[in-house]
């Protein structure tokens, strides 16, 4: 599986996510809304998802890097 980058920043995808919920927690809105929020509210997860993972990705692609080295330098 190939992960590419999302469309919009972590920052504004979890910004919305949060706002997303405070209006679902508010409540008062129709059940279609409703279903409508928590549908973008999955949307955004899995936006900030993917970014995290690649986040980690890249942070343990460095860590081996830095290993490496590390064992070069020792010889």
């Amino acid at each position: 599986m190939t992960e590419t980058t999302p469309e919009i920043p972590y920052e504004q995808a979890r910004d919305e996510l949060i706002a997303v919920v405070q209006r679902l927690e508010a409540g008062g809105t129709s059940l279609d809304e409703s279903l409508a929020l928590w549908e973008r509210g999955e949307q955004l997860a899995a936006i900030c998802q993917t970014w995290l993972d690649g986040a980690k990705a890249r942070l343990a692609a460095a860590s081996r890097s830095g290993d490496q080295d590390v064992d070069s330098e020792e010889m």
